[in-house]
Order: C-alpha cells, then structure tokens, then sequence
C-alpha cells in the first residue's frame, strides 16, 4: 500500500504522489507540513531540496487560493524531475524549483550550501529543510538559518528533517544559542523532526 495515500486523499489529489522510500520525507513529517500550510495559509513557503514535500505544499498553495513555494535544489536533474512533476499534477503556477548548487560560505567555519543567487527578496513565513544531504559535511543544514534568518517574517516557522540524528540535534542547540526569539519543539517522528518558532 502506498504509505502517503492519506495525504493524498487528504490533498484531493486523483493520482499517486511519486515517492523514493530512501529520499523522500517520511509520511510523517509530510503530513505535518501540510496540516500547518493548510491552517496557517503561508505566504511565502521555502524549501532547503525539492521533491515530494514540493508538490504537496504547491497543492496546499493551490487549495488556499494563495501563496508561492521556492525550492532550493544542489542537483539539476532533480530540480528538472520535480519541474515536471509539478506540470504533471498542474501545480506549476504554485511552486518555482531554482537551480542552486551548492557553493562555499564561510560561518563558523566553511559549509557547502546553497546558492542564493537566484532567490528574490522573499519574506519567508514557513521554511522546510530537508537538505542539503548529511553526508556532504558535518552538520549540513546548520547554514539555514544564519543565511536565511533575515529573510523570515516576522513569525516564521522553521521544519527541520531527520532531527533525530546527532549532527541536527547539535545544529538546532547552536541555532538556539545564536538566535533569540527562537522556540524549539522536538516531535518523535520515524526520522525525527525540530520545529522552530521564529519571532523577530
């Protein structure tokens, strides 16, 4: 059976969402951001990778009647692979997937992450990460917030994958101790997931 058949339904969707057991979010943490897209109707919706989660929150944009998702995604297969997905389930005016390779910042120390090049002035109200791919460096994700936290409005959420491995855990306690206003929830999901509450 197909694990993300209640979001489907749930989404109204007439065929199956394309799903990569290995790569795609877990039914979990999926259903999580579309009960919070659905509620709080965001605006601006960014993506740290693209995929499933794009999909699914360009449907949610759709069925609101407002809001835009921006993918950020290292890999141009596969920002070209979810450009056709989104035209296959006619989601395509809802979501736009930017090429972004990833290229060195120096924080802390030096990260590969992603380019902002392409990314417009945006205010961002809910922010998904699920990239760049952990084993790339230790503590991937951690550039996220320091080169997006600008840009969130002013209450922004904040989903953050896989938190239940270590490099996440530790990358969510330096985010907490190098931003104020931040509120952290940590949910037993199958892969673990941190939800932050921005306020600025």
């Amino acid at each position: 059976m197909n694990p993300y058949s209640e979001i489907q339904t749930l989404l109204g969707l007439s065929q199956p969402l394309p799903y990569t057991p290995d790569w795609s979010a877990a039914p979990d943490f999926i259903g999580l951001i579309v009960d919070h897209a659905l509620r709080a109707k965001p605006e601006v919706i960014v993506e740290c990778s693209s995929g499933l989660t794009t999909l699914v929150l360009a449907r949610c944009c759709q069925l609101n009647g407002q809001g835009w998702v921006i993918s950020l995604e290292n890999g141009e297969e596969y920002a070209e692979k979810t450009r056709q997905q989104l035209k296959e389930f006619g989601l395509e005016d809802y979501a736009q997937v930017l090429y972004a390779p990833l290229e060195k910042v120096s924080l802390d120390r030096d990260y590969d992450w992603y380019s902002l090049a392409e990314l417009a002035e945006v205010s961002i109200d809910m922010l998904v990460i699920d990239g760049p791919p952990g084993f790339i460096q230790k503590n991937s994700r951690y550039p996220a917030l320091p080169l997006l936290f600008e840009k969130f409005s002013k209450q922004a959420i904040v989903f953050l994958d896989d938190a239940a491995r270590g490099d996440e855990k530790e990358l969510v306690a330096q985010w907490q101790a190098e931003f104020s206003g931040v509120e952290h929830e940590y949910l037993e999901f199958e892969r673990g997931c941190s939800v932050l509450h921005i306020e600025k």
